[in-house]
């Protein structure tokens, strides 16, 4: 589907006021994004785990003008504050939608969001906050125009949600889902996310992700900052053909459930992504002692015990502790006994793959 095609043609259905509420999760890539071009279409391809208990959720309230005018008029209120500083992120998310939303500016909103995790741990909320953000307003969409189809609405939830993040693409569907353009992925685009279309061994369908809190203070360097580096980046372009063949990789992968293959590629994502960053100009470091410390005994643990840990990171110093369901008891307690030291104030998510965004019912 074409950007073209997720603007509306007939004439809407006229709704007065309303609200809606969805709950959308986060996602951590398994190959990743890093590089982007204009208008948030990504340099290469990414896939990631959709999460479960890593989410926003968000209300949209909308009253109809009584006078239409030529701005976007919007509140915006995080567990249950006014948040000034996140309504210019909003107001430039409005902006780009415009186009595709024409109706936003026929309405008065409330967003009021909350995230499942605390706003200090350390977890990007841009995934979750911005698909929940998205797929309410798609949600009146569906409302002001009801001959709108479920694959429709997914895909334009997911078009919209990465004109606000790009990762946000990947959270509106649950397990595996890819971003950006693969020639051996049928239906893969760069405009939304799409389900992984082939087999997923069982073994994959229940991974664990406990997510180590290693620092939840803010990043020194913004991934925004960090994508626009990628931007004559002397390894950009064997960057970009990595992703593309580790995501070739992943097909066989994910279907035959070979944990030992699928380890090489996660790890070597992550550290590929950071060494991205350290060979920018300017570099930076978003790893931290700690996160160092975490790897090596994660490798021991691994080595020593042939259970099939890894783990994997976003754009930070937190560390995603990735494992099958079968193994779950016995890896807590490695944390609880061995990786907690090395977390803030012993502090640590657990999660596994989910299913999505989902309504609840107001």
């Amino acid at each position: 589907m074409t950007q073209k095609e997720f603007i509306p043609k007939q004439e809407s259905k006229k709704i007065k006021s309303g609200e809606v509420t969805w709950q959308s999760p986060s996602n951590i890539a398994l190959v990743k994004y890093w590089g982007k071009k204009e208008n948030q279409i990504p340099a290469n391809p990414s896939i990631s785990f959709t999460l479960d208990n890593c989410r926003s959720t968000t209300t949209l309230k909308f009253t109809e003008k009584e006078t239409s005018d030529n701005t976007f008029e919007f509140d915006f209120f995080f567990e249950g504050q006014p948040k000034e500083d996140f309504k210019p992120k909003i107001q430039k998310f409005f902006q780009r939608i415009e186009e595709y939303c024409p109706y936003l500016k026929d309405y008065k909103f409330e967003i009021h969001s909350e995230n499942s995790f605390p706003h200090s741990s350390g977890i990007a909320s841009s995934a979750s906050g911005m698909s929940a953000i998205a797929v309410c307003l798609m949600d009146l969409e569906r409302q002001l125009f009801p001959e709108i189809e479920e694959e429709y609405f997914i895909q334009k939830s997911s078009f919209l949600a990465r004109l606000g993040s790009g990762s946000a693409s990947r959270s509106l569907e649950g397990g595996l889902v890819v971003w950006g353009e693969h020639e051996n992925i049928e239906g893969s685009s760069d405009e939304y996310g799409v389900k992984f279309p082939y087999d997923v061994h069982e073994i994959f369908k229940t991974y664990k992700d406990t997510i180590l809190l290693v620092d939840k203070g803010e990043k020194q360097v913004s991934s925004t900052v960090g994508h626009d580096l990628m931007h004559g980046h002397p390894f950009a372009e064997n960057r970009f053909a990595q992703a593309h063949d580790n995501l070739d990789k992943l097909i066989s992968v994910l279907k035959s459930g070979n944990t030992q293959d699928f380890i090489k590629i996660v790890e070597s994502e992550a550290l590929t992504l950071h060494a991205m960053m350290m060979s920018s100009l300017p570099y930076f470091i978003l790893m931290k002692p700690n996160t160092l410390e975490i790897i090596n005994k994660i490798w021991e643990y691994r080595e020593k015990t042939e259970i099939p840990i890894c783990f994997t990171l976003d754009a930070g110093a937190n560390v995603h502790v990735l494992y099958p369901e079968t193994h779950e008891s016995k890896i807590l307690e490695f944390i609880n006994n061995e990786l907690v030291v090395y977390c803030q104030n012993g502090h640590y998510i657990c999660d596994q793959v989910g299913s999505g965004a989902t309504k609840i019912d107001n």
